[in-house]
């Protein structure tokens, strides 16, 4: 994929023939994240939903496996929200872990620290990983369960840019409070060359995979 395909996918829209795919949905969905980026994606799908974030303790374990500590984020949050569920609520929890050789990513703990992570980047191939699962007390006894989790892995490729411009991006600000220390749909962009997979997954949710599961938990499968 080239830049400039990077550049066209920027905008956090599905095209009306996935917006028609959306079935009227039985339930209220709740979104256990306070993501901006996956409250974004989700209006961009034409659904409604309510915030409530799970607000657990996001810590990785001394020596997790990073596929592993990401769906055991994503079902802790998802059941955290869901345990306080009201009848005909159902709950999408997420959790998104960026991964360089092995290496988890997480958000730079200043200016310096993105712009060495931007760096260690450069030139590479990364992964994005997004666990995602969906719960509620949809059951007659009120008891809450997971309906439906999964796991999407995208791949992004990161042209070669030197740490003057690294630094030129960080001071933006925009930097400061992503995985990774970039956004792939505001003006980090311009240090990606190409994503292989889901785009929306680099953003934090893989709405396509996510819609055919809400889809599947309204019509009963």
């Amino acid at each position: 994929m080239s830049e400039a395909r990077v550049r066209r996918r920027t905008a956090l829209t599905l095209t009306a023939l996935t917006k028609e795919c959306i079935v009227e949905m039985p339930f209220s969905l709740v979104l256990a994240s306070a993501s901006p980026r996956r409250r974004c994606l989700l209006e961009a799908a034409g659904l409604a939903f309510s915030v409530r974030p799970a607000g657990i303790d996001e810590s990785v374990g001394d020596g997790e496996d990073a596929v592993a500590a990401t769906m055991r984020l994503a079902l802790a949050k998802t059941s955290v929200v869901a345990a306080a569920a009201r009848q005909g609520e159902l709950v999408l929890g997420a959790d998104t872990t960026v991964v360089c050789e092995d290496r988890m990513i997480g958000k730079p703990s200043g200016p310096a620290g993105a712009v060495d992570t931007l760096m260690m980047l450069s030139g590479r191939n990364h992964f994005v990983f997004t666990a995602w699962a969906l719960a509620g007390p949809l059951a007659r006894d009120g008891a809450g369960a997971i309906a439906r989790s999964g796991l999407t892995r995208s791949t992004v490729r990161m042209r070669e840019f030197s740490r003057a411009e690294a630094g030129a991006y960080v001071a933006e600000g925009e930097a400061l409070d992503k995985a990774g220390a970039y956004a792939v749909q505001g003006r980090g962009r311009r240090l990606v060359a190409a994503v292989y997979g889901s785009y929306d997954n680099v953003i934090g949710l893989p709405v396509e995979q996510v819609r055919r599961a809400l889809n599947a938990v309204a019509e009963g499968r």
